[in-house]
């Protein structure tokens, strides 16, 4: 049985997931508030799905980029979680989850998050197989930056408000936006790509285990 915590921004998440089915899942948008809010939110959706924490086997939590302080508290619950439970530990880029989340297309995809000041954290994914592949471009920019940098017909998902869909729709040749409702990161996702990575053995070491940040110095403010 997994757990699976996002806390990257201000869009929260937890899901339970057993391998074939999940038995419940949560996304609220938190003002702030996730120290008083995350945990309350855990033993209600365990509670819901009938599970104990004695149930639980492996914890899977969203390593970011995001928000410096949603990070924090969101590992350092799966951490304890994980420690006083004598759990498994696995980290899943935020990104990642938010890609594996879009119908596979034959065009290159592009998921972004919100990262303060007006910009955008954003990842380039190409499709293989029937998975959705980072090509390593990890980076913070602005949406005329983003706007720019799509040359050809390219899905964006993520956390895009009215003014981003505003200055992206401009291109709708080649910007091929996600739905508001196919853009909201959901932790079942992160559930399913923990699972995976758990199965292979990709286990982290609570101790070690940090926040994915762009570079020093540029951490999302929160």
């Amino acid at each position: 049985m997994l757990l699976a915590i996002d806390t990257s921004t201000r869009a929260a998440g937890v899901a339970v997931y057993d391998g074939v089915q999940v038995l419940g899942e949560v996304v609220w948008i938190s003002k702030d508030h996730h120290t008083v809010e995350v945990a309350p939110v855990i033993e209600q959706t365990l509670r819901r799905a009938g599970i104990r924490v004695e149930d639980l086997t492996v914890i899977a939590v969203a390593l970011g980029p995001g928000s410096f302080t949603g990070l924090r508290i969101g590992l350092s619950i799966a951490k304890g979680i994980a420690l006083a439970a004598n759990l498994d530990l696995v980290g899943v880029p935020t990104l990642d989850f938010l890609a594996a989340a879009q119908p596979v297309r034959d065009m290159p995809l592009v998921a972004v998050l919100k990262a303060g000041r007006g910009r955008l954290a954003a990842d380039w994914y190409r499709s293989e197989g029937q998975c959705w592949k980072s090509e390593g471009k990890l980076q913070v920019l602005d949406v005329h930056a983003l706007s720019r940098s799509i040359q050809e017909p390219t899905l964006v998902c993520g956390e895009l408000g009215e003014e981003e869909r505003r200055v992206l729709g401009r291109k709708w040749k080649n910007a091929c936006l996600a739905s508001p409702a196919e853009s909201l990161r959901r932790p079942s996702y992160l559930a399913e790509l923990g699972w995976k990575r758990w199965q292979e053995g990709h286990l982290e070491d609570p101790a070690v285990l940090s926040p994915l940040y762009l570079h020093i110095g540029e951490a999302i403010p929160g």
